[in-house]
């Protein structure tokens, strides 16, 4: 059973119509491509227990992209709205009892990633076992299931637990803090875009039982508001080639982003060397792209991703220093700290940054008092609002390629 906004939802209708309509799931890996939420979760778990190949796609995909991202990740056929099947000819047919998920794209393209489902039922497993603080919650999952985050840490948790999940696929703010003030011990798993906008909408005086963050470092402004009006927040860190690596159930500095599940294998640098985060579950082996540090506690600090570091004449600039610094001068509201790549000279530091009352002048001067002279921008510029994608996550080299030029006039 669970819960999709306001209605509970009892799957036993879906399994039966299932039953009817499809031939012989664990042959073939589907692909989903649905609208109703209730009918895509029931059709995960139906093909799941059935050992069926599975890879949800989210509903605003278009027709023909979706069918094209079905066959290209090996699926033999497609479930639409009213469990009507499409044959996916010419498909090279995937190995079946599989969740398929994409990589980020952060770097890069996208990429097919596949675990099988006794892969995701141990990490279930883990993480219920390890995230202690969460265990009487009741997740409130705002965000879409057809990706993990949602899916299997939001959902799954919560019916291995026996709790029934909170879906919620009207992803308005107002009325998730309406949810969340009628679920007992809510815990909202969400994006960190999301999570500011709630935070920002709450009454004075008023503050979110539990919350879940992941996907994105958050920026410093985005972090002290949740911060103060949270009472347990949460962050986890993960990949999709071997699920969730981390989680920290006590959330203080946005960069740490938790202590790593006993049954994983993670290395990484030290606090005043930062390394490649590399994850080993089972026979899984993934090198996440990041760089971090790990104590002898089993905590990962995250600094950055590895593309991102800037190299000035052979000494490592991390853009999280810059922006730290920047963002502690009264005024400003968002910063980022980019590479500028120099053919001549090496990489340079970029920064633009968005503020009341704080002119390029004053940053510059901040950051001459404050940082090495290795790490001192030089290009400053002011914008009126720094370009987040809308899950907060910022694509440096988007910036790069936008701003790595002479810098502009103030703005007035």
């Amino acid at each position: 059973m669970f819960v999709l906004n306001d209605t509970r939802i009892d799957p036993t209708e879906i399994f039966q119509r299932l039953d009817r309509t499809l031939n012989t799931p664990s042959l073939h890996r589907y692909g989903i491509h649905m609208s109703n939420t209730a009918t895509v979760l029931a059709t995960i778990l139906y093909l799941r227990d059935h050992g069926a190949g599975v890879y949800p796609i989210h509903p605003d995909t278009p027709a023909d992209t979706a069918r094209a991202m079905a066959r290209n990740a090996g699926c033999d056929i497609l479930l639409l709205d009213g469990l009507k099947q499409i044959t996916l000819e010419h498909a090279e047919l995937g190995e079946p009892g599989v969740l398929v998920q994409m990589t980020s794209g952060t770097t890069g393209a996208a990429k097919v990633t596949t675990r099988t489902w006794d892969e995701w039922n141990a990490d279930v497993e883990h993480y219920a076992a390890f995230f202690t603080a969460s265990a009487d919650m009741t997740p409130v999952v705002a965000c879409p299931i057809t990706h993990s985050y949602g899916l299997v840490s939001g959902v799954l948790v919560a019916l291995h637990r026996g709790h029934e999940p909170v879906i919620l696929d009207g992803l308005n703010p107002k009325y998730i803090l309406r949810r969340l003030r009628e679920v007992k011990n809510p815990l909202l798993y969400t994006s960190p875009a999301m999570l500011h906008t709630v935070a920002r909408f709450l009454p004075n005086g008023e503050t979110l039982n539990a919350a879940m963050t992941s996907g994105t470092i958050l920026p410093e402004s985005w972090f002290t508001l949740i911060r103060a009006r949270t009472t347990h927040f949460f962050q986890q860190y993960g990949c999709s080639e071997t699920g969730c690596i981390t989680v920290n159930q006590d959330l203080q500095d946005a960069y740490a982003v938790g202590h790593v599940l006993p049954h994983l294998e993670v290395s990484a640098g030290s606090a005043t060397d930062p390394g490649p985060v590399t994850v080993r579950n089972g026979t899984r082996y993934a090198d996440t792209g990041d760089l971090g540090s790990l104590d002898n506690q089993g905590m990962l600090t995250f600094t950055a991703r590895a593309d991102d570091m800037i190299n000035v004449a052979g000494l490592n600039v991390y853009p999280q220093d810059v922006e730290r610094c920047v963002m502690a001068l009264d005024g400003v509201i968002d910063a980022v700290a980019f590479r500028i790549e120099d053919p001549h000279a090496g990489d340079r530091v970029g920064l633009i940054y968005s503020a009341s009352g704080v002119n390029a002048d004053t940053v510059r001067s901040h950051c001459q008092a404050q940082l090495a002279g290795f790490q001192q921008p030089t290009i400053v510029e002011h914008v009126a609002t720094v370009p987040r994608q809308a899950n907060g996550k910022i694509s440096r080299r988007k910036v790069a390629s936008d701003f790595a030029r002479a810098p502009q006039e103030e703005p007035a």
